[in-house]
Parts: C-alpha cells; sequence; structure tokens
C-alpha cells in the first residue's frame, strides 16, 4: 500500500510530469478536486473533494492506503508549497500510517512559472504563501528587506493591495500579476500597487512585489 501525494502544476496539462502520470495512471484511487482529475484520462476509481469536504476525502484517502491500496491524492502546484501534504501528513499521524508508505511526487508551482515569466531568479526572492491565513502582517515585515517577494494572497491580490497600501506601502510601487498562469487566458502583467487595488483579477493569481 503506498499514499501517493502529486504534484500536478500550475494548471494545464503541458506542465503535468511523466512520473505524476505513470503514478496517476497506475494508482487504485485517484482523489482530487474536479479540475485537476480532468487532467487525466483512463483512470481506474475516481473520487472528488472539494472545499467543503476537503478535510473528509483526505481522512478518507489514508484510510484507503491504511486498509491496503494503492491511492493517489492530487496537489495543485507543488504539494509542499501550500498544498495539501501538510494536512496528510498531520491525519497519517492521527491514524498511525506510517511515513515510509507516502510517497510525494514534486509539481511545478505556481510561484515558480511566475519567476521565470519575469525572468526572476528566485533563489534570493521571498517566497510566502497566505493560502489560509488571516493575518497577512507578515508581509510587512520582508517586503523591503531589498529583495523581491513572491507570493499567493490569501483571498484575492485585490485585497493584498489595499491592506500594503492602508498600511504604507507606496502606491506606485512595481507590482507584478500573473493570472491563471499555464492556461489560454494567462496574463501577465507590470502595473503600481494603487492600480491593482483599483482593479479586479481572478482568484488564481501570484502576486509579485518587485524591490
Amino acid at each position: 500500500m503506498t499514499l501517493y501525494i502529486v504534484g500536478i502544476g500550475p494548471g494545464s496539462k503541458e506542465y503535468l510530469t511523466q512520473i505524476a502520470i505513470e503514478v496517476v495512471k497506475n494508482s487504485e484511487v485517484v482523489i482530487g478536486s474536479q479540475r485537476a482529475i480532468d487532467l487525466f484520462s483512463n483512470l481506474n476509481e475516481t473520487i472528488v473533494f472539494n472545499v467543503k469536504d476537503l478535510q473528509e476525502k483526505l481522512e478518507l484517502s489514508v484510510d484507503l492506503a491504511i486498509g491496503g491500496k494503492d491511492i493517489c491524492v492530487l496537489s495543485t502546484g507543488d504539494p509542499g508549497f501550500s498544498g495539501i501534504l501538510k494536512p496528510i501528513l498531520k491525519i497519517a499521524k492521527e491514524k498511525n500510517l506510517n511515513k515510509d508508505n507516502i510517497e510525494v511526487i514534486p509539481g511545478i508551482s505556481s510561484l515558480q512559472l511566475a519567476a521565470a515569466k519575469n525572468r526572476i531568479s528566485w533563489d534570493n526572492t521571498n517566497i510566502m504563501t497566505f493560502h489560509g491565513r488571516e493575518n497577512i502582517k507578515d508581509i510587512l515585515k520582508i517586503i523591503d528587506n531589498g529583495s523581491t517577494t513572491i507570493s499567493l494572497p490569501s483571498k484575492s491580490v485585490k485585497d493584498m493591495a489595499k491592506f500594503l497600501l492602508d498600511n504604507g506601502v507606496d502606491p506606485k510601487r512595481e507590482i507584478g500579476i500573473c493570472e491563471r498562469l499555464s492556461y489560454d487566458d494567462e496574463r501577465i502583467l507590470k502595473t503600481t500597487l494603487k492600480d491593482v487595488a483599483n482593479n479586479e483579477f481572478s482568484y488564481m493569481c501570484v502576486m509579485i512585489i518587485f524591490k
């Protein structure tokens, strides 16, 4: 029995890794969002989760693995960064599933793709995620440390921009918005913090705060 946690990349099939495709194809049960499952074909059994029943389905994945099946759980981007690795490890510990029965298949994070699209060498950038976090004040401590900041906003880039403005960040600060990365309607733009606060974007965005 193995519980595979598979990163599926930023969203389009082109960014799936070959090992991800093989692991998903050979798993007895594949669990993920409908958008993630739709990236693959000829699967065995599938179980769809959404935001409301995510915890329940992650617990089910661990139970099925304990029961002896090879299970695959799909994680957008990379499982280890704002993905489902952390909650699954917690559940596995509570249910006494040995870590040796868990295998992580990394994927391309939207932050990596955002850096590539903007030709940013990201080994010296500030990398932050605010997914699921109400307190986003931590970003104020680092955005003026001399490095570019690449972040996944908590709710929307518009809300993040308003928060930064309310906390004294220069309205003319250069901002990069990478929206719906890897999809046909992908949009990448450089603008100002003030302009971001005054415009609407989809929830699928990466925000870059240039140094």
